[in-house]
């Protein structure tokens, strides 16, 4: 059994909360008030936790049998962390960048968005296309946007985005346009989405408009 003094209280919250998400384990029951369980002045937790579980130095704990470890030894040199500030962490991940058909619809609507279909131009005349995009073929979108704005608008029928631009890719389904957000990425463009669905989630909606 270990017992934690009340001044080692912030920093073993710390990673023990952090460390059990890491490792998938819940040391809190489900649908209880998080900070009831972060008030007690003394835990002690009996058996083992997973080797996962380390200090905030990164030297694991002590190995016992069975594949696991036991807390042997808390560092309090780092700084305590509030249950707010455990929220924020675990809701900091990347907004998405996928578009749905309806936000499409109002980027269009707004022109707030250069919309560029990544499909060869042959499957534009064959299917259809989305109005008011791009046509830049896969193949041409790392050199399409490094072109200057006159030589792309003169090749692509439109205007060139600008780097602070908001661009949302789209092609058939999604994979090649996914591609075409990479790229632009890898350029510097900051506002770049891809329209997952592509042509087929388009015509799906259109129909039952």
């Amino acid at each position: 059994m270990l017992t934690v003094s009340a001044n080692q209280q912030p920093t073993v919250r710390c990673q023990l909360f952090l460390a059990s998400r890491q490792a998938g384990v819940c040391l809190f029951p489900q649908h209880t008030d998080i900070q009831t369980h972060l008030k007690p002045r003394c835990w002690r937790f009996t058996g083992v936790v997973p080797r996962l579980l380390l200090n905030s130095t990164g030297r694991a704990a002590a190995s016992v049998p069975g594949g696991r470890s036991s807390v042997s030894s808390l560092d309090n040199t780092s700084p305590s962390c509030t249950v707010p500030e455990l929220l924020r962490r675990f809701s900091s991940a990347p907004p998405s960048t996928d578009v749905s058909y309806e936000q499409l619809k109002k980027l269009l609507a707004s022109q707030e968005a250069v919309v560029i279909d990544v499909r060869e131009p042959w499957e534009l005349r064959e299917y259809g296309f989305i109005p008011g995009s791009i046509n830049v073929p896969l193949g041409q979108v790392n050199t399409a946007l490094q072109l200057g704005a006159e030589e792309f608008k003169e090749k692509y029928g439109g205007e060139k985005p600008r780097q602070k631009d908001n661009i949302v890719f789209s092609c058939l389904a999604g994979i090649r346009s996914k591609n075409a957000l990479d790229m632009a990425t890898a350029l510097g463009y900051k506002d770049v989405q891809n329209y997952a669905g592509g042509w087929k989630d388009w015509v799906k909606h259109e129909q039952h408009n």
